[in-house]
């Protein structure tokens, strides 16, 4: 048996849950392994979920009938399991995902959703009549289950063609199964033409089993408990701080991530379960503005921020960018981890703007309170 680590109960990303095998035990036992273990706190909120997870695993575990009189069983419904940040959704969509023994794709949703743009674009570019058309027809090809993490529709070009997508889905009998962190009746809120997406809606919470993990314990700011989240100077001590914070938050696991903003591409360079990190220049020291960064601050709940210069008439937009920034992550309550070369008061001491940056130095020490981003505003 694989030996592991302790780890983040957020998500569990690669510690390798198929060192059981799939038909041997339920859920609900590698879950209590795991606890008896001390990988992971015992949640009687996580608990309870364990047997919806398990029922749509063992439908879809079921050997499949072949012939010509014999017809394949109707599909699970699927899962919609939204609740707070840190509660452990991710975590148990690992355990389920990984004890899953059938074709399956475990996917970020911004990054589903763009790879379906990216295919649209190429059935236009062949002269398709139908573009969502063939892209639907791979992904329903490819598998029987989809594991989405983080469901949210922010971008009203996603709004327009997920219900059709999802209808394609359902039809051939792709089972899906997706966390998000709000409820679907607050998917797309506020967003334009929104009327267009209720039907979505509908659909999501007629294939869905929708379940909320009311868990009052946020795992996540349990793993930052005691630990600094701004660091100066910016020295290889703070990097080896910043590298474990990372490591206890993702278990080492993550890609990049594209967020569509506009027609454009703005790059995360590593990105898991709503934690993502970046430097400044990434993010400030390229052409980005307002509405990149409110698309990133709703994307992300924790960020990590490494390397801040000090801040001068010599790097003035890059000022601009920042204080931008923070101003979005602000207002979204977004965990902001940070490693710079000077604390927030000294940052920007000098030159055009360094009167208007008094108020993201105060933001940045208000931000460095352990429960800041629990709190209202």
């Amino acid at each position: 048996m694989a030996s592991t680590k302790v780890c983040d109960q957020t998500g569990l990303g690669h510690l390798g849950w198929t060192r059981y095998r799939a038909d041997m035990v339920r859920l609900q036992d590698i879950y209590a392994k795991h606890v008896a273990a001390g990988e992971i706190a015992h949640d009687p909120a996580q608990e309870a979920i364990l047997p919806s997870f398990e029922q749509i695993r063992t439908a879809l575990m079921q050997p499949q009938k072949r012939g010509f009189f014999r017809r394949a069983p109707d599909p699970p419904k699927g899962l919609y399991l939204w609740g707070g940040v840190g509660r452990g959704k991710s975590m148990l969509m690992d355990l389920f995902a990984e004890a899953t023994d059938v074709p399956k794709r475990r996917v970020h949703f911004h990054a589903f959703m763009q790879e379906i743009h990216s295919g649209m674009h190429e059935a236009r570019q062949a002269d398709a009549r139908d573009a969502l058309a063939p892209v639907a027809k791979k992904v329903c090809d490819d598998v029987r289950l989809l594991a989405f993490d983080e469901m949210q529709i922010t971008d009203i070009t996603d709004a327009m063609i997920v219900g059709r997508l999802f209808e394609m889905l359902f039809a051939a009998g792709v089972v899906v199964v997706t966390t998000s962190n709000r409820a679907p009746k607050d998917l797309y809120k506020d967003g334009l033409n929104r009327q267009l997406f209720l039907p979505f809606i509908d659909l999501i919470c007629e294939r869905l089993e929708v379940s909320e993990l009311a868990s009052p314990t946020d795992h996540r700011q349990g793993r930052l408990a005691g630990s600094p989240v701004y660091f100066t100077p910016n020295d290889a001590a703070a990097r080896a701080q910043i590298e474990s914070i990372w490591d206890g938050l993702t278990n080492g696991h993550s890609q990049s991530l594209e967020l569509a903003v506009k027609g454009r591409l703005v790059t995360l360079p590593q990105y898991h379960n709503g934690v993502a990190r970046a430097s400044f220049y990434d993010l400030c020291g390229q052409p980005l503005g307002p509405a990149d960064y409110l698309k990133l601050a709703q994307t992300v709940r924790v960020l990590i921020l490494e390397d801040i210069p000090r801040l001068s008439r010599d790097n003035f937009n890059e000022a601009k960018r920042f204080v931008t920034l923070i101003d979005a992550l602000y207002e979204a309550r977004v965990q902001v981890i940070i490693s710079a070369a000077a604390h927030p008061g000294s940052l920007y001491i000098e030159g055009t703007g360094s009167f208007e940056f008094e108020r993201t130095a105060s933001r940045l020490q208000e931000m460095q309170a352990m429960d800041w981003c629990q709190t209202e505003q």
